[in-house]
Parts: C-alpha cells; structure tokens; sequence
C-alpha cells in the first residue's frame, strides 16, 4: 500500500507561521509588562495663592462708670475677741533700786621707753688651722740647691703660704731666707708638691695662711 501524501500549497505554511509568531510576541510582550518596573506617575505640583487679609480693628476700651456712694457695699468689720486677762492695779507696786558701784582706782602711770637694748652679735666659729697631710710627707724636703751644695752652705728659709680649700698651695712668701737659692727651691717645691688639709670654720673648709720653716743641712746629703 502507498501512504497518501497531500500537498500544501505555500499560502497555507506561511499562513502558519505568521501565527506562531504572532503567539511568541504575545508572550514576550506578557513577560515584558510583567518584569518592567512600575513607574507611578507624580502628582503635579501644588501651586499657593496667597491674598491679603485685613486685620481686625483694636477693640475700644470699656468704660466704666463710678459707682455712687449709695450703691456701695458696706463692709463689716469682724468681730473682735475680749482680752482675757483683767488689768488691775497691784497693792504692791515694784520699785526699782539702782546698784552704784564705787569709782575705779586710777590707772598706773605708763613707764616710758627703757634703754635701748644692743644685741651683741654672735661670737664668730673658731677657725681651725691647717695641717699637713700625712700623705705627702715625703715630698715636703725640697732639693738641695746645686750652687749652695758645691759650697757646702747649710741654709734655713722661713715662709708663708697661703692653702686653698683643696689643700694646695696657692702662695708662698718669703719671710726669711739664708740665700734666694734656698727659698727658690722652696717655693717651687711648695707650690708643686706639698699637700694640707685645709682649715675649716664650722666644717666648712676655709683658704688659710699658715708659716713653716724648712732647714737644708749638708750632713743629710
């Protein structure tokens, strides 16, 4: 047996796919009215008239009338309570006494200024001299000059020096000398090599004076 094929004119297909797409556009347009936002439209804007009001007048002031003194109202006072107490006179009338007192003795006579009275200052600390440091005892004989040891002079110089709080000399004097030479020798050793404890006034350590002699004999050479 063959199968009966019919033929389609080519009006009827195109007539069929118009259809379809008329159907897949109406659905397009349904989802698309769906998913788009809604957009609400804004109310115009509100235009204000304004107009002028008139104010009201002030209102007049009331007057009032005087009153009459016939039509005035009479107050009536309140009444009163009695005093409860009876005032009588006493019998014994109460007669005051005043208390004299007898006359103050004078006063002393003021003394006048006494003599005027001079503290006397206080008696200053006493000075404690310096010493020579124990220390530095070996340093105290200064060196034989050369020109009185050829000589074979003995010589003996007495000075003054003056020590610093640090216990060095500062200054040193001559009081007394055999030759310049010894009290050269001297001063340069003093000045260089001897060492005191300072002198102090109260504990603290004072710049002080103080006389030493120094012998040079040639037997000690």
């Amino acid at each position: 047996m063959y199968a009966e094929h019919r033929y389609a004119p080519p009006k009827s297909r195109a007539v069929g796919l118009g259809g379809a797409f008329l159907i897949n556009g109406a659905v397009v347009a349904g989802m698309l009215f769906y998913l788009a936002p809604q957009i609400v439209p804004r109310d115009p804007p509100t235009v204000l008239e304004g107009r002028n009001v008139p104010i009201p007048p002030e209102p007049k002031p009331i007057e009032r009338k005087p009153v009459p003194t016939s039509e005035r109202t009479t107050i009536t006072p309140l009444p009163t309570a009695p005093d409860p107490l009876v005032r009588t006179e006493s019998d014994n009338p109460t007669r005051t006494t005043p208390i004299e007192y007898p006359p103050l003795p004078p006063l002393p006579p003021t003394p006048g200024p006494g003599p005027v009275v001079i503290a006397e200052p206080p008696a200053p600390l006493p000075l404690i001299g310096a010493a020579q440091d124990p220390r530095y005892l070996k340093d105290f004989q200064p060196a034989y000059p050369s020109a009185e040891l050829r000589a074979q002079r003995d010589g003996i110089v007495k000075l003054r020096v003056l020590i610093g709080i640090d216990g060095r000399v500062k200054a040193a004097e001559s009081v007394s000398a055999t030759s310049p030479a010894f009290f050269e020798a001297t001063r340069r050793q003093a000045l260089s090599k001897w060492r005191f404890k300072p002198a102090t006034r109260g504990g603290v350590p004072q710049e002080s004076w103080k006389t030493l002699s120094v012998r040079f004999e040639i037997k000690d050479q």
